[in-house]
């Protein structure tokens, strides 16, 4: 822990008493990672206490912001956990800490139903043992696999084809059947696609070698990978090449600040898609890259990805009437814009 207990303790007290009962002190694990240390960030600003815990296989410490209390460990390590939950006064816990890349899913599953699924039972029954009662769990729309229809709604079958959105979907049911059982409100977000950086320039993804199409473009743009490859270009899509919801990181933490707040005001367990509602092929993105860059891409095809479904559009109509939800920067350009903006600081040592 990078800030003496005694201290730490002493912090909690106070912003508990300033909260008025709302969730104060938030655990975000997975918290120096992309997405989670965009979400700190947004606790912070919104005057919350954040308490960071990663274990740095794939994030990254300098993500993790100031002021943020920060523990390198496991989330998935249960005695660790019930310290961390105990010794700071933890009141809700946002969980990002996973395993995210299908293609990797598919060779190495195990590691997926470990990192993703088990690990996640551990944080929970730890959560229970401390009484903590909110429980904000990062999904994904891989648990739909192949919808039938689009947009994808969430009472949709979940059919996934890909250990990644098995290991989610299991982590799913298994938080709603512990929430039946005990008392813990929880709320479940499924992902789209997640791409763009803090429009302030305070956070981006750091992920070396990637396989965010975005993230990719970007570290070819500026000479960190060699080229990109489009994997399929026989899809049943307007140009062959797989659609996706691509949704700025951003407004994806605006949906779990949201989140929170209804949990916070005693609202019900929920599940919600969090995307656009809209779609882009790989090709139409590339091409989006190749707008802002001014340049063109070295761009190759290559053979369709086990576990890649042709097309995934949120039905986005749950998280917009039941959070009010209002995404600010559904443009694809935008996204596009913040994305680099982070990489070209990374070139200058960011």
């Amino acid at each position: 822990m990078q800030r003496s207990g005694a201290a730490a303790r002493r912090r909690v007290r106070a912003w508990r008493t300033k909260g008025e009962g709302r969730s104060t002190v938030i655990l975000v694990t997975g918290g120096a990672g992309y997405i989670g240390s965009h979400m700190v960030l947004s606790l912070l600003d919104a005057g919350r206490e954040a308490v960071v815990i990663d274990n740095l296989s794939t994030g990254f410490r300098e993500s993790v912001p100031a002021g943020a209390l920060f523990v390198q460990g496991d989330a998935g390590d249960p005695d660790l956990i019930r310290r961390v939950l105990r010794d700071n006064g933890v009141t809700a816990v946002i969980h990002f800490a996973a395993s995210l890349s299908v293609a990797e899913s598919v060779r190495a599953p195990l590691e997926y139903y470990a990192n993703n699924t088990a690990k996640t039972r551990n944080l929970i029954e730890a959560c229970l043992e401390a009484g903590v009662r909110r429980f904000i769990m990062s999904s994904t729309a891989a648990v739909y696999g192949n919808p039938t229809s689009l947009p994808v709604a969430e009472e949709s079958t979940l059919a996934p084809i890909s250990p990644y959105g098995a290991s989610k979907a299991m982590s799913e049911r298994m938080l709603t059947d512990v929430a039946a059982a005990h008392q813990l409100d929880y709320v479940i977000l499924r992902y789209f696609n997640v791409a763009g950086a803090d429009p302030a320039g305070r956070a981006g993804q750091r992920s070396c070698m990637a396989t965010h199409l975005i993230k990719v473009a970007m570290e070819a743009a500026v000479g960190n990978r060699a080229g990109i490859t489009v994997f399929g270009s026989d899809y049943p899509t307007r140009d062959g090449t797989c659609v996706r919801d691509y949704v700025h990181v951003s407004d994806l933490v605006s949906a779990h600040m949201r989140a929170l707040e209804h949990l916070d005001a005693g609202g019900e367990s929920l599940i919600l898609n969090c995307g656009y509602g809209r779609g882009y092929t790989v090709r139409e993105v590339l091409g989006a890259v190749e707008a802002e860059i001014g340049a063109p891409l070295d761009i190759e095809d290559g053979p369709p990805r086990p576990g890649d479904p042709a097309e995934l559009v949120a039905d986005n109509r749950r998280i917009l009437e039941r959070l009010g939800w209002r995404p600010q920067h559904d443009d694809l350009g935008f996204i596009v814009r913040t994305a680099r903006a982070f990489e070209m600081s990374l070139l200058d040592g960011g």
